[in-house]
C-alpha cells in the first residue's frame, strides 16, 4: 500500500537538456538529410547504389567512433567533453554540404558528421543512464528519444518551407541548417551538467582493454544480438525518400517523408519508454518487428503515394517501439563503470549491420527495383521476428540484479 503512494522520481534536468540538444542537432541534420538523396541522384548524378554506400559507410563510421568514445568516457569518468567534441564536429561539417559540387565532397561531409555523432552518442546515452534512477530509466530514454525525434520531423518541415522560400535552391536550405547546429553546441556548453563516474576506478584503466569487454555479462551480448537482427532487417531512411519520389512526390515536398515518419516516431517514443518500464521487453520487440514487416510490405506492394506513406508511418511506429527500448536494455545489462563502453560496443555491432543492410538495399534496388528492396527487407524482418521469439525472456527482458 505504501509503495503505491511513493511518488515516482522526476526526470533529471540533464536529461531534458540532452533532449533539447538532440532536438536542435536533428533539426539541422534532418533538414539536410531529407533532401540529400535527391540532391545526390538529381543534382550530382549519383546512382542509388552509391547513395546506399554513402549512408551505410557514414553510419558504420559513427558506430566505430562510438566504441572509442564510450571507452574514453569511462576512463575519464566524465562525458561532457566528448559531447562538446561530437556536437562541435557535427556543426562544423554542416557548411560542407552547402559547398559540395560532387558526391565525393558529400561523402566527406557525411563522414565528418558521423564521426561527430559517434563521439557524442555513447557518452550521451551513458550520461542519461548515469543521472537517472533505474525505476524511470525507460521513461528517461523515451523522453530523450522523443525530443530527438521532434527535431527529426521539424527539420524536414523547415526544409519544405525553405524550399518554397528559396525556389527549390537546395544549397540555400543547407546553409540555413548551420544555425540550429551551432545552437546545439551552445546548449551542451551551458545546459548539460556532467557527473563523476566511478571515481578512482575509471581513471586507473587504460582507454581500451579487451578484458573490460569480458566483464560485460552474457545478457548484454544477447541484447546486442537482438540489436543486430533489428538493424539487418531495416536500412537507411534515404530509401524511403527515393521511394516516395519514384511514386510521384514533388522535389519541394520530399522532406514530407521524414516529417511523417518522425511525427509517428516522436509521438510513440515516450509512451513506449513508459511501457518498457512496466512490460516485458519482448512484447515491444515483437511489436516493433511486426510494424517493420507491415511497413516493408506496404512500401513494396501497395501502389502510389498512399501505399508509400502508409509504409513510412508504420516505419516510424516500429522505430518508436524499439529504439529507446534497446538503449534502456543496454543500460540495464551493463555495469555502471562500463556503460559508455557497452553503448560503444552495441553501436559498433549495429553500425556494421547498418552498413551491410544499406549497401545490400542499394544493390538490390539498382538491379531489381524498389519493390524488391522492400520485400527483401520484409523477409529479413520476418526472420528476425522468428529468432527474437526463440530468445528466452530472461536473457533480454530481465536486467541483472543491481550491484
Amino acid at each position: 500500500m505504501t509503495s503505491q503512494t511513493v511518488p515516482r522520481p522526476p526526470i533529471p534536468r540533464t536529461v531534458w537538456a540532452l533532449g533539447a540538444v538532440s532536438l536542435l542537432m536533428d533539426l539541422s541534420s534532418e533538414s539536410i538529410h531529407a533532401l540529400l538523396p535527391l540532391f545526390l541522384t538529381g543534382t550530382l548524378g549519383a546512382s542509388v547504389a552509391l547513395v546506399g554506400l554513402i549512408d551505410g559507410v557514414a553510419e558504420a563510421t559513427a558506430s566505430i567512433s562510438k566504441i572509442f568514445s564510450g571507452y574514453l568516457s569511462d576512463r575519464l569518468g566524465r562525458r561532457k567533453i566528448l559531447l562538446l567534441l561530437g556536437y562541435g564536429l557535427g556543426a562544423a561539417s554542416k557548411p560542407l554540404f552547402a559547398l559540395a559540387g560532387s558526391a565525393s565532397l558529400v561523402f566527406g561531409a557525411r563522414f565528418a558528421d558521423r564521426i561527430g555523432k559517434g563521439l557524442r552518442g555513447a557518452p550521451r546515452d551513458a550520461l542519461v543512464a548515469d543521472v537517472t534512477p533505474p525505476e524511470i530509466r525507460g521513461r528517461a530514454f523515451g523522453l530523450r528519444q522523443s525530443l530527438d525525434t521532434v527535431g527529426a520531423f521539424a527539420g524536414p518541415l523547415l526544409a519544405i518551407g525553405l524550399m518554397v522560400a528559396f525556389a527549390n535552391d537546395i544549397k540555400a536550405v543547407f546553409w540555413v541548417a548551420v544555425i540550429p547546429a551551432m545552437l546545439a553546441v551552445a546548449c551542451v556548453l551551458f545546459g548539460v551538467e556532467d557527473v563523476a563516474v566511478a571515481p578512482g576506478r575509471a581513471a586507473a584503466r587504460p582507454p581500451i582493454r579487451l578484458a573490460d569487454l569480458r566483464r560485460l555479462p552474457r545478457s548484454f551480448w544477447g541484447v546486442t544480438g537482438v540489436g543486430i537482427l533489428f538493424t539487418l532487417a531495416r536500412f537507411s531512411e534515404a530509401f524511403l525518400v527515393l521511394k516516395a519520389s519514384a511514386a510521384g512526390l514533388p522535389l519541394a515536398l520530399a522532406p514530407l517523408v521524414l516529417i511523417v515518419m518522425n511525427l509517428v516516431y516522436a509521438a510513440g517514443a515516450y509512451p513506449a519508454g513508459i511501457w518498457s518500464d512496466r512490460v516485458p521487453a519482448q512484447w515491444l520487440l515483437r511489436g516493433g518487428l511486426v510494424g517493420l514487416i507491415l511497413a516493408d510490405l506496404s512500401l513494396g506492394l501497395l501502389p502510389g503515394l498512399g501505399g508509400a506513406f502508409l509504409g513510412i508511418a508504420l516505419w516510424g511506429g516500429h522505430m518508436a517501439l524499439t529504439q529507446g527500448l534497446l538503449a534502456k536494455l543496454v543500460a540495464d545489462h551493463a555495469p555502471a563503470d562500463l556503460r559508455g563502453s557497452a553503448f560503444g560496443a552495441f553501436n559498433l555491432a549495429t553500425g556494421i549491420a547498418m552498413l551491410l543492410a544499406s549497401v545490400t538495399a542499394g544493390l538490390v534496388w539498382q538491379r531489381f527495383g524498389a519493390n524488391a528492396t522492400f520485400l527483401s527487407g520484409a523477409g529479413f524482418a520476418g526472420a528476425a521476428l522468428l529468432l527474437v521469439h526463440g530468445v528466452r525472456r530472461r536473457r533480454v527482458a530481465d536486467p541483472p540484479a543491481a550491484g
